[in-house]
């Protein structure tokens, strides 16, 4: 095992390398990641934990993750929203779970250099964002979900179209380095970025949630000042000083993935110190395997659920490589060198959020 991240007061290269272990044991051989043993897959914290793994040096176990979902896509280039131990477990399609393996193929491709992963995964990538597509609604946004018989709510998720926007960007990225133009692309990521950055009022009201809090920022589409006071106006809502970051703002939870991501979204706006606290207070979440916990309901001093999940160790491991300057995280994540798509000049103005 190599390229280690390792973050002060967080993790040495001792525990790295044990977190690291604890996702590996949870993978099956055929390249599933699982939440945990006996428990379901679903295709976005698959692509989570197999990018951690491809952040730590473990590439060919992040290469046997990718290779499942290109087995596994469906003609109409979804996945399922849930499978256990290799069966479709929920049928239904989530937009976001689908466009995220655009993520995963660019980390992949910028941490290993390997074109001809990239090449394979190309036909996947391009099949998930086309069907991801398919579901954006007039007004920009993307619906959240496919059902078995074809038809979409006309409803749109904040955290799952942020999670689309980061997507498309990765994606578009891609095919810039393939050379395999995509303007229709573009002009839908412009919507996109437009809708979530300007017109809060078409996503469903989800407010209660950290998620809808912080993923504008975390998904790329909000930078510099606009950012920086979305943040600052959710800090006393979400999160808690010694723990870490509330799962919804009405419950005495706090949760590991959610604390792991705001400290992404903290690097990603220059506020790299606020980002290691968030992580250093999560640490009681830390099992002895090297495993994280899901929760930790304060009020009653217990962990809950009693699990200790794949994308709970991977947010973590991806927040501290970002932390520490990896360079496929740091450009995944931080959205400088991504492709922005084409925005409409007479929708250009100050972000609202």
């Amino acid at each position: 095992m190599s390229s280690l991240p390792t973050l002060p007061g967080v993790l040495d290269a001792g525990q790295a390398a044990a977190t690291v272990r604890s996702i590996l044991r949870e993978q099956r051989p055929d390249g599933a990641i699982p939440w945990f043993t006996g428990h379901h897959l679903d295709p976005w914290d698959h692509v989570e934990a197999a990018m951690a793994l491809d952040a730590c040096g473990e590439h060919a176990a992040a290469e046997r993750a990718y290779q499942w979902l290109i087995d596994r896509q469906r003609p109409d280039g979804s996945w399922a929203a849930a499978y256990v131990d290799g069966e479709v477990r929920d049928a239904h399609a989530e937009s976001n779970f689908v466009a995220y393996v655009a993520v995963g193929a660019w980390h992949h491709h910028l941490t290993t250099g390997d074109d001809a992963f990239l090449e394979r995964i190309w036909p996947t990538v391009r099949r998930a964002t086309e069907f991801v597509l398919a579901l954006q609604r007039p007004d920009g946004t993307v619906a959240w979900r496919r059902d078995e018989d074809g038809t979409a709510p006309d409803e749109a998720l904040l955290t799952g179209s942020c999670s689309v926007h980061q997507a498309l960007r990765c994606a578009l990225a891609i095919a810039e380095y393939l050379e395999e133009p995509q303007p229709d692309w573009e002009l839908a990521l412009g919507r996109l970025a437009h809708a979530i950055t300007h017109h809060p009022e078409r996503f469903l009201d989800k407010d209660r949630y950290s998620m809808d809090w912080y993923y504008p920022v975390l998904g790329t589409a909000l930078r510099g000042e606009a950012a920086k006071a979305r943040i600052a106006a959710g800090w006393d809502r979400f999160v808690v000083p010694g723990l870490g970051v509330r799962c919804v703002d009405d419950h005495p939870w706090v949760t590991g993935g959610e604390s792991a991501e705001l400290a992404l979204a903290l690097w990603a706006i220059g506020e790299s110190d606020r980002a290691v606290q968030i992580l250093r207070d999560m640490q009681h979440l830390r099992a002895e395997d090297g495993g994280y916990w899901t929760g930790y309901v304060f009020a009653d001093e217990a962990i809950w659920p009693e699990e200790r999940t794949t994308w709970t160790a991977g947010a973590l491991l991806l927040a501290v490589a970002a932390l520490g300057g990896d360079d496929a995280t740091v450009t995944v994540f931080g959205g400088e060198r991504l492709p922005i798509g084409l925005q409409n000049p007479s929708e250009c103005c100050a972000p609202v959020l």
